[in-house]
């Protein structure tokens, strides 16, 4: 299987609700590390995984629709405990959705898969892995 990984981060505030979160379940911030790493099983008739630019720009795109918000303002996220992990899915599905779309480019139509993993810093972090 060959892959490659971008990188982009993102600022979000948001709280839990839940005895499991502690303090968490106050309003606070958080910076994420965001890479999404693409696979697929042969490389397609450029030799590639995908194009690393097209992948930078979509996944910048995805981001930037959560950084600087406040998730537990915004009406997706209404009532949902906007975890790590909860929000590595929101991420790969979104950039699911531009796959199926084109927006990485015909090439990409031949991925297998897709991991996007958030790193809470630098001893902890959470992915989702999909199917594409």
């Amino acid at each position: 299987m060959f892959s490659i990984t971008v990188r982009d981060h993102i600022m979000i505030a948001h709280s839990f609700h839940g005895e499991v979160f502690g303090p968490a379940q106050r309003l606070h911030g958080a910076t994420f590390l965001v890479d999404a790493t693409f696979r697929r099983e042969q490389l397609d008739d450029d030799n590639i995984v995908v194009d690393i630019g097209l992948a930078t720009q979509e996944l910048g795109a995805v981001v930037s629709e959560l950084n600087y918000r406040n998730l537990d303002n915004e009406p997706d996220f209404a009532g949902i405990n906007t975890s790590t992990e909860f929000l590595a899915k929101v991420i790969a599905d979104r950039l699911a959705e531009r796959i199926e779309k084109g927006a990485l480019g015909e090439g990409a139509r031949g991925l297998a898969g897709l991991t996007v993993t958030l790193h809470e810093s630098h001893v902890a972090w959470a992915s989702y892995e999909r199917a594409l």
